[in-house]
């Protein structure tokens, strides 16, 4: 057979994807030759981060607002949003980085997380964990009964997630 990865099989063209595609293919070979005791488990492409390595930087996984009402999902209905501005942040603050924001989009009524859009300082960073909530098929409620580290960034998450419930606490 013939095997591909990264760019020649199309979008997303990310190097990290590319690198998974390829541990994916070789145990996917191996497991076809009988090397391997379990099939391999397959790429979600629905929880892959995207990162823009700018000034200030952006990051997102899952769904825009866009995207969910182009399927005739409606916000307060089908969706709510919460947004945490890094300019109460502490961390930020201290760092002077309180350029950007954490935007969360939680499905209703479950609460599970179906996008996240982070610019600012560290958002390359941040995505990491709303790439894990949305594999995880985590809920808002989950991410706000994760305790986050204080004074660090990641605080904006479990604020994001407050915002997306109606329940902020720092702004």
């Amino acid at each position: 057979g013939v095997y591909a990865i990264g760019d020649v099989i199309g979008p997303p063209w990310l190097a990290h994807v590319a690198g998974e595609e390829a541990v994916l293919c070789v145990e996917r070979i191996a497991w076809r030759a009988g090397k391997l005791d379990h099939e391999p488990i397959p790429i979600d492409y629905t929880v892959i981060p995207g990162c823009t390595y700018c000034h200030p930087q952006v990051a997102s996984v899952g769904f825009t607002e866009r995207a969910l009402k182009e399927k005739g999902m409606k916000k307060g209905e089908d969706y709510q949003v919460g947004t945490f501005p890094f300019s109460a942040l502490g961390k930020a603050i201290a760092t002077r980085h309180t350029e950007g924001m954490v935007k969360i989009i939680r499905g209703l009524p479950r609460g599970e997380i179906l996008g996240a859009h982070i610019m600012g300082d560290q958002a390359t960073e941040l995505i990491a964990e709303m790439s894990l909530a949305r594999r995880l098929e985590a809920t808002s409620e989950e991410l706000i009964c994760t305790m986050h580290a204080h004074p660090t960034m990641h605080e904006s998450i479990h604020e994001g997630a407050l915002a997306s419930e109606g329940r902020a606490i720092n702004y």
